[in-house]
């Protein structure tokens, strides 16, 4: 229905006069309600409102909205087929004097509200995009007027300033918060200052490092620091409040904490302006906090070196191989005191296989998450044996060109394995007593203890007890080290182990050689066992080795694998004394028993210790005699009850 109702006509004074006194006084959330209700009493029209696009939709959100008289909350509505569409997809200032119902007869809010006239101009920020509208709506006609029309669009300009302003306070406020969120995890001390040093912020990190609760308004941060450092704070002070900029300042900067507690800092000065007023930012870290970061660096380094020189050894790892009654009573004294933390020392000849049973104690303990480091004591040399274990600072010595970390440090929560520990020099024996009674060392070339919590297992194939009797290894270091012995048995010793090895070796080195072999027959086998096996299980794996190499079938070739001659025979030593016959080869299918073999080796050892009237160990003893190592002898006259008849 037509309204008939006279057009109002637009005084631009009065309408400028009403907008410019509504909002004069008002900023942020508060300006926009007050221009929409001058607007509306201004204009006399049935509504008006300012309002924004939510994010990513096409429904505009009134940030003021007023019809009838009334403020109208929490109302949104979509553009689509309304008069607002045109004038933000037109991206211009859109005036229907007339009948705008029926112009757009599928919005029924137009006609709820018996709307006849609407102005709308859209608001767009400095990039040309679309913010939002400025409109007003009447129940009457609203006649072109070409002033008013451009008051309108001035006031349009006026509120997407404030907008903007708004969307830049917010931002700054979001950055500020951001900004105070980083300032306050830091992990360096951030204590900021103004001109007469009065403190202003103090981080986490800060009032820890000085135990302050916070900021204390009348803190002077010179109390932060020593007298002997004041002046100097100072001076750095006055120098940078010139210009700004920033001054690094090295270590030698005492600061004490409010207990009184003192501490060496290294720090950043820096220095700006706002306002015309000064401030100064002091960035601190302890120097202790800094030589424990750096030392902590150059030990994961160093430990991701050994680990990536572990893993190319990796495939010759091997599990431990047997069910022979020596070996299944080692592995228990294995399994009980692998839990503790108890010194262990491995006893056993060349190639028996000690350093698997380091890593099965390393296993087993509670440290098994940390690396086991290992170090052949007799493969080092003797100069450079003492860095290796504890380390080195840069210059200690002739090369060392930077600092190093030592086993000890790289096994720090872990477990040292200490292979051939009977060729460690006399020298250093105290200073690995140290380690192992007080958990203390010190690097070459320096004269800072370092503590270190790590678990030594031991090994050796020498008769210590022999050793410090001639006094090539210290007597309280063999007891600190021989707390919990676990004698590991020779492969002569375990019987049928040598059958399960020979297998697991052969199913290995062929898999190796892309090579099939079928499963060595008993005769082979026989044969492994009859061998004497001077260098254990290191030389059954050898054998095997060569032997699935040599094979040009697919049978084992156990004639080329042994070493000439069949069982190993003692050779003939270089004294006076006759060599004593080895015992009779046995035939190469006959089939010995552990009883055989041990009765053979029960007489050669009786026949040797006769010719050399029963003397064990020194040139003229019958472990020269049998080319044997006089412990191993010694053990072995244990084993078989050989005793010395009386007179």
């Amino acid at each position: 229905m037509k309204n008939n109702n006279p057009a109002p006509h637009f005084d631009e004074q009065a309408l400028l006069r009403a907008v410019v006194e509504g909002t004069a006084t008002e900023t942020g959330e508060r300006f926009f309600p007050a221009l929409i209700d001058a607007l509306s009493q201004a204009l006399g029209t049935i509504g008006a409102w300012i309002a924004t696009f939510e994010g990513g939709t096409t429904k505009l959100r009134p940030l003021a909205l007023k019809l009838r008289g009334q403020f109208v909350d929490a109302y949104a509505y979509d553009v689509m087929g309304t008069p607002c569409q045109v004038a933000i997809d037109e991206r211009r200032t859109v005036h229907i004097p007339d009948r705008v119902v029926e112009l757009f007869n599928q919005n029924p809010f137009l006609a709820q509200l018996g709307a006849v006239s609407y102005l709308g101009v859209p608001l767009m920020d400095t990039h040309g995009e679309v913010m939002g509208q400025l409109a007003v709506l009447d129940d009457k006609p609203m006649p072109p007027e070409p002033q008013a029309a451009a008051l309108f669009r001035v006031f349009a300009s006026r509120a997407t300033a404030e907008l903007q302003r708004l969307a830049a306070e917010r931002a700054v406020r979001e950055r500020e918060v951001q900004l105070r969120e980083l300032v306050e995890s830091a992990m360096d001390a951030v204590v900021n200052f103004d001109r007469n040093f009065r403190v202003v912020l103090l981080n986490r990190a800060a009032r820890a490092a000085f135990v302050c609760l916070s900021a204390d308004p009348e803190l002077d941060v010179r109390d932060l620091f020593t007298s002997e450092c004041r002046g100097r704070l100072e001076g750095y002070t006055e120098s940078l409040a010139q210009a700004a900029g920033s001054l690094w300042i090295a270590g030698g900067l005492q600061a004490k904490t409010t207990q009184g507690e003192r501490f060496e800092v290294e720090a950043t000065l820096s220095h700006y302006r706002v306002n015309d007023d000064d401030y100064f930012t002091l960035i601190l870290r302890t120097v202790e906090e800094r030589r424990a970061a750096e030392a902590r660096i150059a030990t994961l380094t160093r430990e991701a070196e050994y680990l990536r020189d572990e893993l190319k050894t990796l495939d010759n790892v091997e599990h431990i191989v047997g069910s022979s009654p020596p070996l299944l009573n080692a592995l228990h004294e294995v399994d009980r005191v692998a839990p503790t933390d108890t010194t262990v020392l491995l006893l056993g000849e060349t190639g028996t296989g000690k350093e698997l049973f380091a890593r099965a104690v390393h296993e087993g303990s509670r440290r098994r998450e940390r690396a086991l480091v290992k170090l052949n004591c007799g493969a080092i040399p003797h100069q450079l044996i003492e860095s290796e274990l504890f380390g080195h600072e840069r210059g200690a010595f002739t090369g060392a060109t930077q600092r190093r970390e030592g086993r000890f440090a790289l096994a720090d929560g872990g477990t040292l394995f200490l292979d051939e520990i009977g060729e460690l020099p006399l020298e250093l024996q105290p200073k690995l007593l140290r380690v192992l009674q007080e958990g203390e060392l010190e690097p070459v070339g320096s004269s800072r203890t370092r503590k270190v919590d790590v678990r030594i297992v031991a090994a050796t194939h020498r008769d210590l007890a022999d050793c410090v009797a001639r006094g090539t290894f210290r007597e309280d270091l063999y007891y600190r080290l021989a707390v919990f012995p676990i004698r590991i048995p020779p492969l002569r010793e375990r019987g049928r182990d040598i059958d399960e090895l020979a297998r697991a070796f052969a199913e290995k080195y062929a898999r190796r050689v892309g090579r099939v072999l079928s499963p060595l027959p008993e005769s082979t086998l026989a044969r492994l066992r009859a061998y004497a096996w001077p260098g254990n299980v290191r030389e059954l794996a050898n054998v095997i080795e060569r032997g699935v190499i040599i094979s040009s079938e697919r049978t084992f070739d156990i004639d080329r694998a042994l070493p000439p001659g069949g069982p190993a025979r003692p050779s003939e030593p270089p004294s006076a004394a006759p060599a004593i016959p080895a015992p009779p080869s046995p035939a190469p299918d006959a089939i010995l028993t552990a009883k055989d073999l041990l009765d053979l080796e029960r007489k050669n050892l009786i026949q040797a210790l006769t010719r050399t009237s029963w003397k064990v160990s020194g040139p003229s003893g019958a472990a020269a005699l049998l080319v044997m190592n006089p412990s191993t002898l010694s053990s072995r006259l244990r084993a078989l009850n050989i005793r010395r008849p009386r007179r």
